[in-house]
């Protein structure tokens, strides 16, 4: 149901996206709600509620034979374990740059990652980039280049998320699950260290769920968080154009920046300016180039 949707599914898939998207982009605000729990914790307690969460979704969408089917090829999980060790370094990467009050840099990586995700292509798929996509990714590069230079280190918060959640999805896309079964068996496989770091973090004297109150409230909001929007993006996915929903992936890191700037107070530098600045223009020359290349193709002007 993508290119021939109709304009109603057109328009739900463009309502299941900004839900999506908007999701994603307030999850600093979701996260700081934690902030006075270590990181590992906060993860730990993420994996838990989420495959509570989706177990239930399993059970109501009677899909246990597909969760049972993809356990049973040992290829497919181990194509699942990787982009489970990627997905859980992307996590708490994040969780803990939010704790550290260090949103600006979060942001640049999922502007980023979609640039890192044509360089995988290059790299992995053996694609071909046109000059501007090229121009795009070297402006990207000189960016970051020029962060690294004038502060001494690269931006390692943004490189980490970026290629985590690049690797991931490439990972995702050679091994083509439901969103939902692949979750699934992701967060079963993340779960007996989830129970380990717990059991160990309780026995040192940790407070089980936080201590209660509002914290508590949080991290088991967590199951929810993390499932439904991917549900979301799914449901998105199958109404409308893949292009089309690529531009909604810049609505997640717009609302880490705008977070971090004009509710938490971080300053962006003139070094992190410019490499924003690099980014940006990387975006749209790219976002350009697919723009013109998918209209022509669609009027027949360039072969596929």
């Amino acid at each position: 149901m993508t290119t021939g949707s109709s304009p109603v599914e057109a328009r739900k898939g463009v309502l299941f996206a900004l839900a999506a998207y908007g999701v994603w982009g307030l999850f600093p605000a979701f996260w700081k709600l934690m902030a006075e729990l270590p990181p590992p914790e906060i993860l730990a307690y993420r994996v838990v509620w989420t495959v509570v969460v989706v177990l239930a979704l399993v059970s109501w969408d009677r899909r246990w034979g597909e969760v049972l089917a993809l356990l049973a090829i040992r290829r497919h999980v181990a194509v699942l374990a990787a982009s489970t060790l990627c997905i859980s370094v992307n996590w708490l990467v994040f969780i803990a740059a939010v704790g550290r009050g260090n949103v600006l840099e979060a942001s640049m990586g999922y502007f980023l990652n979609p640039l890192v995700n044509v360089a995988l292509g290059v790299l992995v798929l053996k694609e071909r980039l046109r000059p501007l996509q090229w121009l795009a990714v070297g402006l990207a590069v000189a960016g970051v280049a020029q962060l690294a230079i004038v502060t001494g280190s690269p931006p390692w918060v943004a490189l980490i998320l970026a290629v985590t959640f690049g690797v991931y999805g490439l990972l995702r896309k050679r091994l083509p699950v439901a969103p939902l079964t692949g979750l699934t068996v992701e967060t079963a496989l993340m779960l007996p260290f989830a129970l380990v770091y717990l059991g160990w973090r309780l026995m040192d004297g940790a407070a089980f769920m936080g201590g209660g109150g509002t914290v508590a409230v949080a991290l088991v909001a967590c199951g929810p968080v993390t499932a439904l929007p991917l549900i979301w993006f799914a449901a998105a996915a199958s109404r409308m154009r893949y292009a089309t929903l690529g531009f909604f992936q810049y609505m997640a890191p717009t609302g880490h920046f705008l977070l971090a700037v004009l509710v938490y107070g971080e300053v962006a530098g003139a070094a992190h300016m410019i490499t924003f600045a690099c980014i940006w223009a990387a975006i749209a020359l790219y976002t350009v180039d697919s723009v013109v290349v998918g209209y022509r193709r669609e009027s027949g002007g360039v072969p596929r």
